[in-house]
């Protein structure tokens, strides 16, 4: 009985005593007074620029929108016949009944936006690396990846079970010596980013594919933040420097300049198809909505031709980094290298007030932080939309200047 009742009364381990630091740090935060960033709602999405948040008229200037194509009339109109056609959802897997015309045409789009021969959608861009990396890479490969690599990434590796060796970011002599450390004969798979999101830098793509290559790694290429914006037919850092034959597989996702949700995979290897049937992420998950998918075919065809909106992006994206540098603000790069300009704050407590600033003004941005960000910096990130105006551009920088100096950062 003594044993029985001890089993019975003995205290068991909290498990979400491993949250208790961050716990700790968000009531600490907020206890200050300041609006919390993470639990923003918007009421009412007006247009890719502006929404109702919080109850206030805002410019969103943190959202991905790059391209501005989720009010785009086109891509609405098909999203609503799909729905009508087929319904809310498939209810199956793609391998079983989820996949629907509107999947072949979406990747068909995929294919003649990238001239590749291979395309693979998923139901997130998160799958999207979870599966391709797990699958193509397992116990006793090696995965070479920066060490700022997205959190996807890190995941499919840890679920392929392969070996990780980080190297420094975008440091092209740290992943040449980690590919010498490699043994011989192994399976190795380096990952890359063509932008990295949290400070909007891009990567040096050409000089370390020529490294990969040398020693025999396959390259993987994560164009989420570069597509449809970077290089001349829209198609990421890889085509921008060149590189398009000599890489191996890009990842990207819908959710960012195509304006709706899903991932994908584009390749020219000939043995691609055959991860319909291994890859865990892509059996075993709903296929996307008829709507989603048709939103996204159409989006992505009309991105083929979005060369004047890339030139208005690009030009908003060069006048509000200056105009940050000017008013004295710390910015991530030295120059405009994307549609990201991430905003270095002093730490999480002044960062928060400025976000809370910003958004009192009528801007929304995002709030990062460790250990999301590099470095353990605490920075606000803007992600630019081809559809803000000039005029917006310019209301922005004063929206900046107000707040931060009533915040004294500025």
């Amino acid at each position: 009985m003594t044993d029985t009742a001890t089993a019975e009364t003995a205290p068991r381990t909290d498990l979400f005593a491993k949250f208790d630091p961050i716990i700790q740090t968000r009531e600490t935060l907020l206890a200050s007074g300041v609006e919390d960033p993470y639990n923003l709602v918007m009421e009412k999405v007006l247009s890719p620029t502006r929404a109702i948040c919080n109850g206030r008229d805002t410019i969103l200037l943190g959202t991905y929108n790059y391209m501005g194509m989720t009010f785009d009339p086109d891509v609405l109109d098909a999203g609503k016949q799909a729905l009508a056609d087929f319904g809310s959802g498939t209810t199956g897997s793609r391998v079983l009944n989820g996949t629907y015309q509107g999947h072949k045409e979406c990747e068909d789009a995929l294919k003649e936006f990238y001239g590749m021969d291979h395309a693979m959608v998923f139901s997130t861009g998160y799958q999207a690396n979870l599966g391709i990396i797990a699958t193509i890479a397992g116990k006793g490969d090696y995965v070479v990846l920066d060490i700022d690599s997205h959190a996807s990434i890190y995941d499919g590796c840890a679920m392929g079970k392969a070996e990780i060796v980080p190297f420094k970011h975008n440091d092209i002599e740290a992943l040449e010596k980690r590919l010498k450390r490699i043994p011989e004969g192994a399976g190795i798979l380096v990952v890359l980013e063509g932008v990295y999101s949290m400070l909007g830098d891009v990567a040096p793509l050409k000089e370390m594919v020529a490294i990969c290559k040398k020693y025999g790694a396959m390259v993987l290429v994560d164009e989420a933040h570069s597509m449809g914006f970077i290089g001349e037919n829209g198609r990421g850092v890889a085509e921008e420097q060149g590189i398009m034959d000599d890489v191996d597989f890009i990842i990207g996702t819908f959710s960012k300049s195509v304006g709706t949700v899903g991932g994908f995979c584009v390749s020219n290897h000939p043995k691609f198809d055959i991860m319909r049937l291994v890859c865990r992420p892509y059996v075993f998950t709903a296929s996307l909505p008829p709507s989603v998918v048709a939103t996204a075919a159409t989006s992505i065809r009309k991105l083929m031709h979005g060369s004047n909106k890339r030139a208005h992006l690009w030009e908003n994206s060069r006048t509000l980094h200056k105009g940050l540098l000017d008013l004295g603000f710390d910015l991530g790069t030295p120059e405009p290298q994307s549609a990201i300009i991430a905003v270095i704050m002093p730490d999480l407590q002044q960062g928060a007030m400025m976000w809370e600033a910003l958004l009192r003004e009528g801007l929304y941005v995002n709030l990062a932080r460790p250990p999301a960000t590099p470095a353990n910096m605490t920075l606000l990130r803007c992600s630019l939309c081809a559809e803000h105006s000039e005029e917006e551009v310019q209301t922005i920088l004063q929206m900046f200047e107000r707040a931060g100096k009533a915040v004294g950062i500025i």
